[in-house]
């Protein structure tokens, strides 16, 4: 590559994420039930429902579509799931206008048990590019005794060499705190926390939780968080069994507050219309990809009632009312919580009704239902 050329990748390499990503991913409706057809017929709904115009761009498949190596070493996707083989896909779903993103892991297996990149991470750099990747989900699994910044920032050193800029998630599960070294280790962005699970407030013997719970635990990173370098606390469960339409309300916009990716894991093909609506909020989703890029936090917290506040880019604040209890309740928060002085007019605005509510003075506050949120805008005159 030329000095030119380098220079030209390394500048596409630190334009990447400078809001966090959003798409699609196949894990958490499908997981190693993927092939070449639903992948296909994703991209396809993907436009089709509004999901792309919306913002969504990568469509991601997880783990299970490698099946072994070559004899020069070089990863096989699995003939029989995708015929065609990867490169095809990455053309449809680029045909599309979407981007194509890619899974591995940076022990010796992936977590199902498929080859890992361990020792191969030059080598899968370059067959990715070669594809036609756009974003690299790198797992945890079958480590061994690996250090893990020292295993993420191989992989980034290789995503750089082989000359495609691609987006790099770090999906560590927030073992070894990689908020503190991920984007010093090349990263894009990397998981806080152990898998999400298709619940409200769950937890599993592995380590798996409900949202809630992987919320409680985003409290603290904001300093971590910026363009180009986002802490993730996992994939969206929107739209899946586990959760009420008013608890994938309430996890859809406390994302967007965290400044989080908006990583898809329904089946979109087949998503009710209330669950497009949700997912494809246009005003929500604009809070999430604000381009000043801070990370809300929690500003007040009185049992289950929470006030979530972030500043955006217009100096104007998004501040979501959470009620995690189990019967409606009013919450209430002052300007003084979310930055500003109490003598201060502004205009609040609800950004799920869309609606203007009028112009307030030193507080606002709203009835909540249970598991729900009222999310709005405040914005100074």
């Amino acid at each position: 590559m030329s000095m030119q050329m380098q220079t030209k990748a390394q500048t596409s390499f630190d334009s990447l994420a400078l809001t966090p990503p959003m798409g699609w991913n196949s894990w958490n409706t499908f997981q190693c039930n993927i092939n070449e057809k639903l992948i296909k017929e994703t991209a396809d709904a993907m436009v089709k429902s509004g999901m792309l115009a919306a913002g969504y761009k990568y469509l991601i498949i997880d783990d299970c579509w490698q099946v072994g190596r070559d004899k020069n070493g070089n990863i096989i996707a699995d003939p029989v799931k995708f015929p065609s083989g990867i490169k095809a896909l990455a053309d449809y779903i680029h045909s599309k206008g979407l981007k194509f993103g890619i899974y591995s892991d940076a022990g010796t297996k992936t977590c199902q048990g498929r080859p890992g990149s361990r020792g191969y991470e030059f080598q899968d750099a370059r067959t990715y590019a070669r594809w036609g990747v756009d974003y690299l989900k790198y797992d945890w699994c079958h480590h061994g005794t690996q250090n893990a910044e020292a295993s993420y920032r191989l992989m980034a050193q290789a995503l750089r060499a082989a000359g495609r800029p691609i987006v790099f998630s770090i999906c560590e599960w927030g073992t070894n705190k990689p908020w503190l070294w991920g984007k010093k280790a090349g990263g894009n962005l990397w998981r806080t926390t152990e898998d999400i699970l298709n619940c409200y407030d769950c937890r599993n013997d592995w380590g798996g939780m409900g949202f809630v719970h992987i919320l409680d635990l985003q409290v603290g990173l904001q300093a971590y968080a910026g363009p180009g370098h986002w802490n993730d606390p996992d994939m969206l469960e929107v739209g899946n069994t586990g959760l009420t339409v008013e608890e994938s309300r309430s996890h859809f916009s406390l994302w967007a507050i965290l400044a989080a990716p908006l990583i898809a894991g329904n089946d979109i093909i087949h998503m009710s219309d209330t669950i497009r609506d949700i997912l494809t909020n246009r005003e929500v989703i604009a809070v999430d990809q604000d381009p000043l890029g801070k990370e809300g936090t929690r500003v007040k917290k009185e049992g289950d009632l929470e006030v979530w506040a972030r500043q955006l880019a217009d100096g104007s604040r998004a501040v979501v009312l959470f009620n995690r209890g189990e019967k409606k309740a009013k919450i209430a928060f002052q300007w003084t919580d979310i930055g500003y002085p109490n003598t201060l007019k502004a205009e609040v605005r609800d950004l799920w009704k869309h609606e203007n509510l009028g112009k307030f003075k030193g507080s606002f506050s709203a009835e909540v239902g249970k598991h729900s949120v009222v999310m709005v805008k405040v914005i100074p005159e």
